[in-house]
């Protein structure tokens, strides 16, 4: 069993993929674009910002000053 310091919070499934993929692309992905799409995806989300903006907002109830 996991502890709660290594449970996932959130995570985008290959079906969350996919879906782009469709209304993007106007096809599904291939089993080696998933794997690059899904290797890369991270590098283009800041996860601390979002993080700090989800913290002011549901735990001090305010927006982050930035």
């Amino acid at each position: 069993m996991k502890s709660a310091s290594e449970e996932t919070v959130y995570e985008i499934s290959v079906e969350d993929l996919q879906q782009v993929a469709k209304e993007v692309l106007e096809r599904e992905l291939t089993n080696e674009e998933i794997a690059a799409v899904g290797n890369a995806v991270g590098d283009y989300i800041d996860w601390f910002q979002a993080i700090e903006h989800a913290i002011h907002r549901c735990i001090c109830g305010s927006n982050p000053p930035f």
